[in-house]
């Protein structure tokens, strides 16, 4: 079980999730944040101070939002292993399915 970054967070980018998370399991891509399922915690640190509530956990997503238990996964097939999301800083992609997405206006 893991937490799950979904479409809410495409072209917002706020990171406090990322201030937040005790696994440093949240990782910056060029349009979303996304959450490492290897290293996620199951914590729910993340979850309470997303203000686009875009984070989720696993068995709570419904309709649209389960295909993103499967694009946070995919993301880090492309990226290989990491070592922590604060450290790391933005990694300039995304899956094909979010960089596909019409761009938000903000």
């Amino acid at each position: 079980m893991t937490f799950v970054v979904t479409q809410g967070c495409v072209d917002v980018q706020d990171k406090s999730c990322v201030q937040v998370c005790p696994a440093d399991c949240i990782y910056e891509g060029a349009r979303m944040m996304y959450i490492n399922p290897d290293q996620c915690i199951d914590c729910g640190a993340c979850e309470e101070v997303c203000p686009m509530s875009a984070i989720r956990f696993d068995g709570d997503l419904v309709g649209e939002d389960e295909k993103f238990l499967d694009l946070n996964a995919e993301f880090f097939e492309a990226t290989g292993p990491l070592k922590g999301g604060r450290k790391l800083g933005k990694i300039d992609h995304d899956v094909d399915y979010v960089a596909q997405l019409p761009h938000q206006a903000g």
